[in-house]
């Protein structure tokens, strides 16, 4: 089953990639520039460490 949005999205990004054939570099300035030009705060959150996970309750055999 096909998405139409999901078409949409991948359409303007393949339509992005060939205005810049591809250049990464180059791709990532001008979303960069959009986005500045939008006018759009920009919120940047500091990563967030994973928690740990409870054991199976198996336990490992030691080394040794």
């Amino acid at each position: 089953m096909k998405d139409p949005i999901v078409e949409e999205v991948r359409k303007h990004r393949m339509e992005h990639t060939r205005k810049f054939q591809g250049d990464l570099t180059a791709i990532c300035a001008d979303l960069r520039s959009i986005q500045i030009s939008s006018g759009h705060k920009v919120v940047r959150l500091a990563p967030m460490k994973p928690e740990p996970t409870k054991a199976s309750g198996r336990r490992l055999k030691p080394r040794g």
